[in-house]
């Protein structure tokens, strides 16, 4: 059965978006409201309190711990959680995330660190029994995905991959009315870019600066190379550097391509070709790609990335998107909206994000909120809970994850060696290409064991 016919003959599962009552704050947990797990958060900065608050709304858990090597980030977190969760009990904090794991023993672990930090304590985590909420992309290497997905599968453990755009209402809705039910015809090409400015332009000179007092800079550093610290880095811009991350690639591209992905029920990636480079901002402190594009072909799909962190986006209604095109129309999608656009005449469709501010008043006040995107990350806590109480597979499942991350790892060898990847998934390896093996698992600092050879 080819991926048009099954397009066109089943429609593929789809959540029914949670419609939540009005409530105030710990009021109304809905089915999960004696869902009373001891959770953990390993990495406490910016999106690991998004991440954490919304569990917080969905279900009386209790948060028993948070680890980070920046202790003012810390403390600041755990300040903020005793606000908000049920108890108005302060979490214990921690540096190290064994000893988190050893001494409070959580049943939910989130993973909200820099990608570098993804791999050990999620093996950890699994290994202690914990379900995970892991971050995307999975992983730093395609090896430490691998591993890790080794692992929940042989623990048996529920891992749910912050890829949340499976859990996003209006593309649930998209998927129903647009895809499933055949309004596009044959699909024959999709596209996924994202245009923003993300890229730092700090210059190296205005970069370095000596290490806060409140940071253990070599413990943040882990398995990664160690740099001089600088100001970039950390916080929150370290996806501008290869050492700790993925780049825009893995940031921003694993969000849309994971997007096609479940919409189209595509598998894993067949090839991967992808170029780029620094052509505009050559100044700049940061060390990834500023222009890059990448074809990723899936079976009789490709799909098309491009970004740019310079100059303005073809569409500036969508800036960050992805692009269906079928025979018989457009589909076009990002986190704010959608819209189908017919070839020929009849009838236009199309939706918009749903904010939830009534059911959810605290998301007016919360600092750094992303108020478009929350909506999504309770769903797909939601989906976690409720796939940890059947032991079932979550939407964004950790296989799901670590494929998505693959393909987006792999477009980032492919520009680096300045050729195509053939991807052999069923023997996790790269076809013909020594060399390009050899990457598959990144090289450890002294003093830590990449999972792949634990």
């Amino acid at each position: 059965m080819t991926r048009r016919s099954f397009v066109r003959s089943s429609a593929a599962f789809t959540a029914a978006p949670f419609i939540a009552s009005s409530r105030s704050l710990g009021a109304n947990y809905g089915e999960f409201g004696d869902f009373k797990k001891r959770v953990a958060l390993i990495g406490s900065g910016w999106y690991g309190k998004l991440d954490l608050l919304r569990l917080v709304q969905v279900a009386p858990i209790e948060v028993v711990g948070l680890c980070d090597a920046d202790s003012k980030m810390l403390g600041a977190a755990a300040d903020l959680v005793a606000t908000r969760q049920l108890s108005k009990k302060r979490p214990p904090t921690f540096k190290s995330y064994q000893e988190l794991l050893d001494q409070e023993k959580p049943d939910i672990v989130l993973i909200d660190t820099p990608d570098h930090w993804h791999a050990l304590p999620a093996m950890a985590a699994i290994e202690s029994g914990a379900d995970l909420y892991l971050q995307k992309p999975v992983s730093v290497d395609i090896a430490e995905g691998q591993a890790i997905l080794d692992a929940a599968r042989k623990k048996g453990s529920v891992v749910q991959v912050g890829t949340q755009r499976r859990s996003t209402p209006h593309l649930q809705d998209a998927k129903k009315q647009v895809v499933d039910a055949g309004l596009l015809g044959d699909i024959g090409h999709a596209e996924i870019c994202c245009y923003y400015h993300m890229r730092t332009r700090t210059p190296l000179e205005k970069a370095l600066a000596p290490v806060p007092e409140h940071l253990d800079w070599d413990l943040w550093t882990g398995p990664a190379p160690m740099r001089p610290y600088n100001t970039v880095a950390h916080p929150r811009g370290w996806r501008s550097f290869k050492e700790y991350g993925n780049g825009i690639v893995g940031d921003m591209c694993i969000h849309m391509l994971d997007a096609v992905r479940w919409i189209l029920g595509l598998g894993e990636v067949e090839r991967v070709s992808s170029s780029g480079g620094i052509y505009v901002d050559t100044r700049s402190v940061a060390n990834i790609p500023d222009t890059q594009t990448a074809t990723f072909s899936f079976d009789d799909l490709e799909v098309v990335w491009n970004h740019r962190t310079w100059g303005d986006a073809p569409d500036p209604e969508y800036p960050w998107a992805f692009f269906l095109y079928g025979e018989k129309g457009t589909l076009k999608a990002d986190v704010h909206k959608w819209e189908f656009i017919p070839r020929r005449g009849g009838k236009k469709l199309s939706g918009k994000v749903t904010l939830e501010l009534d059911q959810y008043p605290e998301d007016e006040t919360e600092e750094g909120i992303e108020k478009h995107v929350v909506p999504a990350v309770r769903a797909h806590m939601r989906d976690l809970l409720s796939k940890i109480e059947d032991r079932g597979r979550p939407i964004a499942d950790i296989e799901e994850g670590y494929r998505s991350t693959s393909a987006c790892i792999l477009a980032n060898m492919s520009q680096e060696l300045g050729r195509s990847l053939e991807w052999d998934g069923k023997n996790r390896k790269i076809k013909g290409d020594d060399e390009a093996n050899r990457r598959l698992a990144r090289p450890y600092r002294e003093g830590y064991t990449h999972p792949s050879l634990a």
